[in-house]
C-alpha cells in the first residue's frame, strides 16, 4: 500500500515515514509540507493513502474536500494533534475516512493505515468514546430503532469495513440498493457519513 505524509514539521513527518515503513506492506512514495504540496502529490503519486496535518500552511480542513473531490479512489486520514470533536466531526464530514492524533504508538499507526487503507474508517480510541458521549444526547435513542431489519445488516456491514459493492454482494442486493439504504440510514441517525452511523452504532452496542 502506498502512502503520502503531508506534515510541516521534518523531524517528525520523517519520524511518521520510518515508523509506516517498519511494515512490509506499506511504503511512503512522498512526503510534504503544504496543502498544495498534499493536491500535488496526490495527483502525481496516486497513493492508496494520504496522511493530512491538521494545521500545516493552507489548512487541512481547507484542502480535504479538494483531496477528495480530485482523488476518488484515495483514502484521507487528518493527522493531528487537536482531539477537538468539532475538529473530528468537520473533517469526517469533508470526507476524511480517519482521524489520527499525534503520540499514537508505531503499532496502532501501522494497523489504523492498514485498516483505512482496507476501507474501514478510523478514529482515535479516546476521541472516539468521547463523540460517543455526544452523539447519544444528540441521537434519540429510538433512533435506531427506526432502522429496519435490513437497514440494520447493512449498518452491521460498514461497521465491520465492508465497502457498499462488497455489501451488495454479502446481503444480496444491486449496489445501488446500498446506497439508497445508506441515505436513509443517515438520514434516521442523523449522521452525516457511514463513519459516522457505525460509530453510533458502535456506541448502542456497548451501552
Amino acid at each position: 500500500m502506498r502512502i503520502v505524509v503531508i506534515d510541516d514539521h521534518p523531524i517528525f513527518r520523517r519520524g511518521l515515514t520510518l515508523s509506516l515503513e517498519e511494515a512490509e506492506d506499506l511504503t511512503v512514495c512522498g512526503e510534504g509540507a503544504s496543502a498544495a504540496e498534499a493536491l500535488t502529490l496526490a495527483r502525481d503519486l496516486r497513493p492508496d493513502v494520504l496522511l493530512l496535518d491538521l494545521s500545516m500552511p493552507g489548512g487541512g480542513l481547507t484542502v480535504l474536500p479538494s483531496l477528495c473531490r480530485e482523488n476518488p479512489g484515495m483514502r484521507v486520514a487528518i493527522l493531528t494533534a487537536s482531539e477537538d470533536s468539532e475538529n473530528l466531526m468537520a473533517a469526517l464530514a469533508a470526507g476524511a475516512s480517519g482521524y489520527i492524533v499525534k503520540g499514537i504508538g508505531t503499532r496502532s499507526l501501522i494497523e489504523a493505515v492498514r485498516a483505512i487503507a482496507g476501507g474501514e474508517g478510523y478514529v482515535a480510541p479516546t476521541l472516539a468514546a468521547r463523540v460517543l458521549g455526544e452523539k447519544r444526547r444528540e441521537v434519540p435513542e429510538r433512533g435506531l430503532n427506526l432502522l429496519t431489519g435490513r437497514e440494520d445488516e447493512i449498518l452491521r456491514l460498514v461497521a465491520e469495513g465492508h465497502s457498499n459493492k462488497e455489501i451488495a454482494r454479502l446481503a444480496g442486493l444491486q449496489e445501488k440498493t446500498v446506497k439508497h439504504h445508506m441515505t436513509r440510514i443517515l438520514q434516521k441517525l442523523n449522521a452525516r457519513n457511514r463513519t459516522e452511523a457505525a460509530l453510533i452504532l458502535r456506541g448502542q452496542d456497548r451501552t
